[in-house]
């Protein structure tokens, strides 16, 4: 197997500075990015899924940005196979690529090269699902996960509700629990993973504090009013990205503005927190670093890429 090619993750929690790490890296270096954050996959999400902007996407190419409208279902599966294909054409024509995102189920995914079921979503299974994780808390659906697939209840999170229902989706579907549906074949790449954190946790909800913030004085709540007015709801998983319901809520009157706020803060302090489930400080797969001047230097110290190189899984 081909392992030669190497390509470079950059991960770390959401406001960590990855995206400005990387447009400065490809004033340095051949590289193009491949996105890896689930919600910067879909049209109309900009501002507050923190997308590179235009200038930025005019410094350094982009893929799998943009690719779905906010009510198109959107998989693993599909990311899987629009990556892996970015990642064949970047490395055909001798640039590095470069995954930057702080989804780790995406993340992982393609570094260690699984293979997911590949049932259909069923959004009505997914609504009825969903509503009882908010009727009834998290664990009780996980609890129902347990009981038809202990292994898949073993391995995904109580708190991350779109996982478990996904898990109970697939089975209902195929009669056969998600767990023993998930292959992972070796990608024919090796991946470095750098990390990029904040020194304190304190200093992260700063540095997300301010985004935030500053989101709001570049039309974030203009951004979600657009999406509304376009007839997209604040149901759809899209809209399950950090701040759009809480500024939904806002603008359908059941938040005063302040509360959206500090609510939207709060949750991307709980997306942080959920990140770090899949980016933690021991695990010996990423070379943390907290100056993103180090990990620059860190990434252009890799072997450059050279034109030609066998072919990944595409």
């Amino acid at each position: 197997m081909e392992t030669s090619r190497q390509v470079l993750f950059l991960v770390g929690p959401t406001a960590s500075g990855k995206t400005a790490a990387a447009i400065e890296l490809a004033r340095r270096a051949p590289v193009e990015v491949v996105n890896a954050d689930s919600r910067q996959v879909y049209r109309g999400l900009s501002i507050g899924t923190a997308k590179p902007t235009a200038a930025e996407q005019a410094t350094v190419r982009h893929h799998v940005i943009d690719v779905a409208a906010p009510d198109e279902p959107f998989s693993l599966a599909a990311f899987l196979e629009l990556a892996r294909a970015a990642i064949d054409d970047i490395a055909s024509r001798g640039k590095m690529p470069v995954v930057v995102g702080g989804s780790g189920q995406y993340v992982w995914a393609l570094a260690e090269g699984w293979r997911p079921p590949t049932a259909p979503p069923n959004d009505a299974l997914r609504r009825e699902l969903e509503a009882v994780a908010e009727r009834e808390g998290p664990d009780a659906l996980h609890a129902r996960l347990r009981a038809i697939d202990p292994g898949a209840a073993d391995a995904i999170d109580p708190r991350n509700v779109r996982r478990v229902a996904r898990a109970i989706e697939v089975y209902e579907a195929t009669g056969k629990p998600f767990s023993r549906q998930r292959r992972k074949t070796p990608p024919e790449f090796a991946p470095v993973v750098l990390g990029l954190h904040p020194p304190s946790r304190a200093e992260l909800h700063r540095c997300i504090d301010a985004r935030v913030d500053d989101m709001l004085a570049q039309g974030w709540l203009d951004e979600v009013g657009a999406l509304l007015d376009a007839g997209y709801s604040p149901a759809l998983p899209s809209f399950s990205a950090a701040g759009y319901r809480e500024l939904a809520a806002h603008i359908a009157g059941e938040l005063s503005l302040d509360e959206a706020i500090e609510r939207a803060k709060y949750a991307t302090h709980r997306l942080a927190r959920a990140q770090g489930a899949w980016f933690r400080p021991s695990d010996p797969r990423i070379a943390w670093h907290t100056d993103a001047r180090d990990l620059i230097q860190t990434a252009l110290k890799l072997p450059p890429p050279s034109s030609g190189e066998g072919r990944g899984e595409g």
